[in-house]
């Protein structure tokens, strides 16, 4: 298994959320938050989802507050605002650092040093596509929205 494929989180119920179970999927990993500018892309997200699911597809959403606190909330909270307002059904863990010396063995994975795409994450909603073999394929920036062309023609090359 590849190293994606052996990390764990928690999930936002506290439950472990283990990515061996993607092995073989496409996955786009975003950080996210409720109370950004960006959080609108929770719902092109979950259509993304809904679109390329039986074909192999997950979104993963990873709540984080590192920026600016745009994610203040509890779990319940963000599990409370995900279903209401965009009826968010992919999986979400726990609040987790994508950046600085907490930054989550997942994002050191993605981002650090060594990564295919290095670098701090620079804001909520930064995307990582992450091939069926668990290698990163592309990254993509906030303001990139989850149905732009470029991500979609990446998802599909991806799933083949």
């Amino acid at each position: 298994m590849s190293a994606f494929h052996d990390l764990t989180l928690k999930a936002l119920d506290g439950k472990d959320l283990p990515l061996a179970p993607f092995k073989g999927q496409v996955v786009l990993v975003v950080n996210v938050a409720s109370k950004c500018g960006l959080t609108p892309q929770y719902a092109p997200l979950e259509s993304l989802y809904q679109q390329y699911k039986g074909k192999g597809f997950s979104v993963l959403g990873l709540p984080c507050n590192q920026f600016a606190g745009q994610e203040p909330g509890s779990e319940k909270d963000i599990q409370d605002f995900c279903s209401l307002n965009y009826g968010v059904s992919f999986p979400l863990s726990g609040k987790l650092e994508v950046n600085g010396p907490q930054r989550h063995p997942l994002y050191r994975l993605l981002a650090g040093e060594g990564a295919e795409y290095p670098g701090d994450i620079s804001w909520n909603f930064e995307k990582f596509l992450v091939g069926k073999d668990g290698r990163v394929l592309a990254r993509f920036a906030p303001r990139t929205a989850p149905d732009d062309p470029t991500v979609l023609q990446a998802i599909e090359k991806a799933l083949g």
